[in-house]
């Protein structure tokens, strides 16, 4: 069989020594050096780069606001609908308990 079991043998078998505690003087700790941050390059906006980043943030909150407010409205066209699906149901109920 392929995937049958191998045990060990005698002639593999490889004897372990019983652990013992040693006792060591403790070794002193040295503070790690502190990481020096790379020097960050400056980022400068000329006029017409900041007109353009103005307007692309402009554009961002037109997009999220629209967004936002259709499916506020989404949400409440859904419940008025359905609260009028209420009132149409309850009335046939009620004709029905009368027998109309």
């Amino acid at each position: 069989m392929f995937f049958a079991p191998k045990y060990p043998t005698a002639d593999t078998y490889i004897p372990v020594q019983p652990v013992t505690e040693h006792t060591a003087a403790p070794v002193p700790l040295t503070p790690a050096p502190a990481p020096v941050a790379p020097a960050r390059t400056t980022v400068q906006l000329t006029p017409g780069s900041a007109l353009a980043l103005a307007a692309g943030g402009g554009a961002v909150v037109l997009v999220v606001g629209a967004v936002l407010v259709s499916l506020l409205l989404a949400v409440a066209i859904t419940g008025v609908s359905v609260a009028v699906i209420a009132v149409v149901l309850r009335m046939l109920i009620r004709d029905m308990q009368k027998g109309r």
